[in-house]
């Protein structure tokens, strides 16, 4: 019954949610990371003003769970750090742009590779509105199924909540620390500052800290009166850096999902999100916020940090 979510809990938490802690972790090694960078970063106040916001927030919701425990609160708490995920996003791009940039080095391995530019040939190849609204709708699809696996643990597995969001949570942050060291911004924004027919002839010159002063990117293949395109394209003009390409965060935070769904053996849930996942693998390369190569590492890492976050959650108290 809800009203049992705001019962006094008889044995409270004492510190930090493992949730809050993954959070604490990367706030302060970014903010070891912004103090060292301090003289060369544009801004450097925002970044630490803004870490003082959230470590005071996590201390004052600390601070209220204490006075009266719940599981009411605790979801509070949980709720609040999520929420501000796609906050933290755009830092990365502060951060990394303190390195010289590598899209040089990653669109020369996608020629070896596939002997090809795949983001540059996908969407000229398949020009269909259709198949471009999918795709589009594969790349929408990330926060609501982000939300739906949540929910579905909160609600079905509830004595699993804080494990499934501790995983979710401790793999978002870990990209974010990849995205901090290496400076991949992604073909959209790299082909631009190339020129589509250079990158075409297989030029890949290294731009060192062109994105430094630089946002501009290519706009959204498909079908550009698309309800899931313009969907895509405010998401894009809203928060969209040059930044977090390698690997795909997008396809590896929905493996991460899929793994989770596939724990609970709710095969209903598996089907349902499966083609949201198919579309959203193949989505980061058509849109061409990501190199193939991105996406394929999106997949491996995200089993790998599934596994490992899972393994870790067994000896942290969650």
């Amino acid at each position: 019954m809800v009203i049992d979510y705001f019962k006094k809990e008889k044995k409270p938490l004492k510190g930090l949610l493992a949730v809050e802690w993954v959070v604490m972790i990367y706030l302060v090694v970014t903010l070891a990371a912004t103090l060292i960078w301090y003289d060369t970063m544009t801004n450097p106040h925002a970044l630490i003003s803004g870490r003082m916001e959230v470590l005071f927030t996590t201390l004052l919701l600390w601070g209220v769970y204490r006075m009266y425990p719940s599981k009411a609160m605790r979801f509070i708490r949980i709720g609040v750090q999520m929420a501000l995920l796609s906050w933290w996003y755009p830092d990365t791009y502060e951060l990394n742009r303190q390195l010289p940039n590598l899209d040089h080095i990653f669109a020369g391995w996608e020629q070896s590779v596939f002997g090809c530019q795949p983001a540059l040939l996908f969407s000229q190849h398949i020009t269909s509105p259709v198949f471009s609204e999918l795709m589009d709708l594969g790349y929408a699809s990330y926060y609501p199924l982000i939300a739906i696996v949540s929910l579905y643990y909160l609600f079905r597995r509830n004595n699993e909540f804080e494990r499934c969001v501790f995983i979710i949570m401790a793999s978002f942050f870990t990209y974010y620390v990849i995205f901090d060291l290496v400076p991949v911004v992604g073909p959209t924004f790299y082909y631009k500052a190339v020129g589509v027919e250079e990158i075409a002839r297989g030029t890949f010159p290294a731009l060192n800290d062109y994105f430094c002063y630089n946002q501009e990117c290519l706009p959204s293949p498909g079908y550009a009166d698309g309800l899931f395109y313009h969907l895509v394209e405010t998401a894009k003009e809203a928060g969209e850096r040059p930044t977090a390409a390698f690997p795909s965060s997008h396809v590896g935070v929905t493996t991460v999902l899929m793994w989770l769904a596939w724990h609970t053996k709710n095969h209903r849930l598996v089907y349902i999100m499966l083609p949201f996942f198919i579309l959203m693998f193949f989505a980061t390369v058509y849109i061409q916020a990501h190199y193939a190569i991105d996406a394929f590492a999106g997949l491996v890492s995200g089993t790998l940090f599934y596994f490992f976050y899972y393994y870790l959650s067994k000896y942290i108290e969650v």
